[in-house]
């Protein structure tokens, strides 16, 4: 089964389209190997990618027939990612917090009409 069919149909990607071009922005490693969408995945495989800032890394257990169900897709695989890529994940949500407060910026439906209230006043 080619590398960009297991992801989708694992469910790491929402399309395949999506799986294809992360392979082919080198997001996506077999046995720490740079690959193209079209290599052969096999079962004993170790797949390593890159997505929304966390390093997966993952078993192949088994390959499915087709996309699978959410509840069925530890059958075909096995999670190995290390904690801290998560751990790193949310420091990184704690830190963009703290550079724009909520509220701090466009002004909101309530401060725009506040704001046109008050010119229309004055006029």
């Amino acid at each position: 089964m080619r590398i960009d069919k297991y992801l989708w149909c694992v469910r790491y990607y929402k399309t395949r389209s999506i799986a294809t071009t992360a392979c082919k922005k080198g997001h996506v490693r077999i046995n720490n190997e740079v690959v193209k969408p079209s290599r052969d995945v096999y079962p004993q495989d170790t797949i390593e990618l890159r997505k929304d800032q966390i390093n997966y890394k993952l078993k192949v257990n088994d390959l499915p027939e087709s996309r699978v169900g959410a509840k069925l897709v530890d059958i075909y695989r096995t999670d190995i990612t290390p904690k801290e890529q998560f751990e790193a994940q949310e420091l990184l949500k704690y830190s963009k917090d703290y550079y724009r407060k909520k509220g701090v910026g466009r002004p909101t439906k309530k401060d725009r009409r506040d704001i046109d209230d008050f010119t229309t006043e004055n006029e």
